[in-house]
């Protein structure tokens, strides 16, 4: 394993296993509708940030901004769509330095990595996964360095977070799912029982529901974000137990090829994967982090840069793909009916919401928030397999 420093490998020992859960992400384009052309993406805030820490400018031919990454960047998928962000700042600042490690390990090695980016002089250090205190620690001891982690938590002055608002997204699709599903079973693949995967899953079902309340959800852990063998072999679980509608948050394509040997639907995550099986394809959860990364580099080379957490919105770093070509006008109108109405403004996450041992988590009149749903840790009733 090596940092990538933009055409030139230095070698770095990386070692451990990825996807192991010490400190794991609760994750996890040029879609046509996303928004284009401005370099500031509309954020909504999850927390107030803590101050603005006075920095200097800096030309881009002095500064270095580094990269973690938590799986290969040609994975297809999670890594790929951050590495995309990584070239988008290359284009948009021409002689502007950059490094990357693939596949960081959830462990120490991760602490060292980070110290490393710091070592060689890294202006800026983006995790582009959850890594905890992992990468906190590190940025405790380099106040002068900003440091961003996606799907984290810190926020200190110098070190953010971010995310992407993926259950609007998964929202509109588990309409699809609803109108398409002829079982009423929907079969889900994750990677751990952890926040992401509960509002990813959870907002699937509630999309299905909101147009076939019969409808269930079963979902297969695999505790991996990248592991095309485990998961064809849960994705085949699933179909073999009756499920006629996969979809999931993992990093690659493998389940989508199970659907097109199986004769079922499936939606995907990340991008879109239409070419892996246009016939089974319904859509994905699209993210794009271009034009976010490029906001943050610009803002740090102008000396405006300062700590926050935030969300990219629906339609601005997340949105479903295109339909695919199998799926009924009239199921996509439906569906997209309800996107309108969300961009619009509208939050679907409303009481009365029982979890799947019966207990009332939202009642009625009540509305899920960003923050809320980015936190949760139970699944819907209707879900099983997850906790």
């Amino acid at each position: 394993m090596g940092i990538m420093t933009g055409g030139e490998y230095t070698k770095m020992d990386v070692t451990g296993p990825r996807g192991r859960l010490l400190a794991s992400r609760r994750a996890m384009l040029g879609l046509a509708g996303m928004a284009a052309g401005s370099t500031l993406l509309p954020l909504r805030a999850g927390r107030a940030d803590t101050g603005r820490v006075p920095r200097p400018s800096i030309a881009p031919a002095d500064a270095l901004i580094a990269f973690g990454h938590t799986g290969p960047i040609t994975d297809g998928g999670w890594s790929m769509v951050h590495n995309r962000g990584v070239q988008a700042v290359r284009q948009a600042f021409p002689g502007i330095r950059t490094v990357y490690v693939e596949s960081v390990p959830y462990s120490a090695d991760a602490t060292r990595i980070f110290r490393q980016f710091v070592a060689e002089g890294a202006n800026m250090v983006f995790a582009t996964s959850e890594y905890g205190d992992f990468i906190k620690d590190v940025s405790e001891r380099a106040p002068d360095v900003a440091f961003m982690e996606c799907d984290g938590n810190s926020l200190t002055s110098n070190l953010g977070w971010y995310y992407v608002s993926h259950w609007y997204a998964s929202y509109i699709i588990g309409i699809a799912a609803g109108l398409l599903s002829k079982t009423g079973r929907i079969g889900f693949l994750g990677a751990f029982p952890i926040p992401s995967v509960y509002a990813s899953a959870n907002a699937t079902l509630l999309g299905a529901q909101s147009v076939n309340p019969a409808i269930t959800l079963q979902g297969i852990t695999i505790n991996a974000w990248f592991d095309p063998q485990a998961a064809t072999q849960a994705a085949t679980a699933l179909v073999d137990n009756g499920c006629d509608f996969l979809c999931g948050i993992m990093d690659e394509p493998a389940y989508l090829r199970v659907a097109v040997a199986r004769g079922v639907r499936a939606a995907m995550w990340n991008t879109g994967m239409l070419q892996y099986g246009p016939d089974a394809y319904v859509s994905s959860v699209m993210l794009d982090f271009n034009q976010f990364y490029v906001a943050q580099v610009r803002a740090l080379l102008e000396g405006g840069w300062h700590p926050s957490a935030a969300f990219l919105t629906l339609g601005h770093g997340v949105d479903r793909d295109r339909w695919g070509p199998t799926v009924p006008e009239a199921v996509a109108r439906q569906a997209d009916d309800m996107r309108t109405r969300m961009l619009a403004g509208y939050n679907p996450f409303r009481g009365p919401i029982h979890d799947n041992h019966g207990r009332l988590r939202v009642p009625a009149g009540v509305t899920l928030d960003d923050e809320q749903i980015y936190h949760c840790d139970w699944a819907v009733a209707g879900v099983s397999g997850l906790g």
